[in-house]
């Protein structure tokens, strides 16, 4: 893909060279301090010498989400292999034969995915997860406000009573037909601009998408946005945004009792939004917000489709309604989003590896620490050209990333990031 002069095979270059950029956004992204804070606040730490240490097998379950569609045996070959080419030196720093480093068997891997658990990968993203775009990154920010984004998805996990017991299997309305596969809910908040997951709640396919979201409000603060779909929609969302200082932006159903009690000059107007129909009758509790009504316009005429939004953003001035709706349409990034793990990466509809659950949740973050080292690496690369990170190809980072990391161990660079760092 080349755009501007710049493309993503340049950029890989030979072995050493160019890759030293990728090294560096990896590291960037998952930092090897953050991989052994999380391994000790876990008590994860391997007892005695091991040929699956606790880091190498942290790295394998990040590895996995960057090589999908092969076996788990197949992704620590790849993760392994630069290092065991790399000749080994003693203390007074002769070059002396590596010892042999057999591959261990799937049910070795197995075991020692089991001895690490799924602790150490939740920690470890809660700990590297966050907004990474300084205010110069095109289409972060909306006057200063960084505009984040919430929605959810589900994957299918692996077909066994453990998986179907824990995260639950889809049904039809009438429940008359069962789904193929146990599927999992993941609800996220991003980052609009770069795509980063900023954090995720993991839930079985059963539960509803907006608890969940509620509890992502806990990554959310000062200077931020938050846009959501008309299904989030909720007075606790409302007043659980404001109660973090952040604003927000989203869409209601048309059931929803909003009561102009001034009309602003570009057409909006203010109302307030009540807990329950009881206090809206005794004006108890009201939360005062800015609603803004539209349809789009099609070719073929203007649209039956209305739209109506509220936001905190009271100001008609410093936010004219056309471009707060304009705005709202950034919250389809998060679909965009969603859609590069779900499918770019993750190679839908293949179900997960993984055939217990605990397995399915470390997986998953394995899978989301995957994608935050491939749009770490992109959002670095716009940045060095000064493009929107929406111009570079997610498939191409990916391919990159899986050519340099078995070349990237075969240096000797004074720190190694995660994946230079096996054993």
């Amino acid at each position: 893909m080349a755009l501007r002069g710049w493309s993503w095979d340049a950029a890989s270059g030979p072995a050493g060279v160019g890759d030293r950029p990728l090294l560096e956004a990896l590291a960037a992204a998952i930092p090897d301090e953050a991989v052994e804070a999380a391994i000790e606040a876990s008590g994860t730490r391997q007892q005695r010498r091991r040929r699956l240490p606790t880091h190498l097998v942290v790295t394998l379950v990040v590895a996995m989400g960057l090589w999908a569609s092969e076996s788990m045996r197949h992704v620590l070959a790849e993760v392994v292999a630069g290092w065991r080419e790399r000749p080994a030196r003693s203390r007074d720093g002769a070059v002396r034969r590596r010892e042999a480093w057999q591959l261990p068997s799937t049910a070795a891997i197995v075991q020692a995915r089991q001895r690490a658990g799924a602790w150490v990968l939740w920690r470890l993203f809660q700990t590297v997860a966050g907004p990474i775009a300084p205010p110069a990154t095109p289409g972060v920010f909306l006057g200063g406000l960084r505009l984040m984004a919430v929605d959810g998805t589900t994957l299918d996990l692996a077909d066994t009573a453990a998986n179907e017991r824990a995260f639950g299997r889809p049904t039809t309305a009438r429940g008359s037909q069962r789904g193929a596969f146990p599927q999992l809910r993941v609800v996220a908040l991003i980052e609009t601009g770069t795509h980063v997951i900023c954090d995720a709640v993991l839930r079985p396919c059963t539960r509803s998408e907006v608890p969940a979201a509620l509890r992502l409000l806990r990554a959310l603060g000062p200077g931020m946005l938050l846009l959501w779909d008309r299904g989030f929609h909720s007075y606790e969302m409302v007043r659980g945004t404001l109660a973090r200082e952040a604003q927000f932006l989203g869409r209601t159903k048309r059931n929803v009792v909003l009561q102009p009690t001034e009309v602003l000059a570009d057409g909006s107007f203010l109302a307030a939004i009540y807990p329950t129909p009881g206090a809206r009758r005794r004006g108890q509790d009201g939360i005062v917000l800015r609603v803004i009504e539209y349809a789009l316009d099609r070719p073929a005429g203007p649209g039956r489709t209305k739209y109506r939004l509220i936001t905190s953003l009271l100001d008609e001035r410093a936010f004219p309604a056309t471009q707060v709706a304009a705005t709202y349409h950034e919250r389809w990034e998060i679909e965009t989003t969603l859609d590069e793990v779900k499918v770019h990466q993750w190679a839908h509809p293949r179900p997960l590896r993984s055939k217990h659950p605990r397995a399915v949740v470390q997986e998953v973050y394995g899978l989301l620490l995957a994608h935050l080292a491939i749009r770490t690496l992109m959002h670095q690369a716009a940045l060095q050209e000064g493009l929107d990170p929406d111009r570079l190809s997610f498939t191409g980072a990916l391919r990159v990333l899986r050519r340099a990391i078995p070349r990237a161990q075969r240096t000797q660079p004074a720190h190694l990031p995660l994946f230079a760092r096996t054993c």
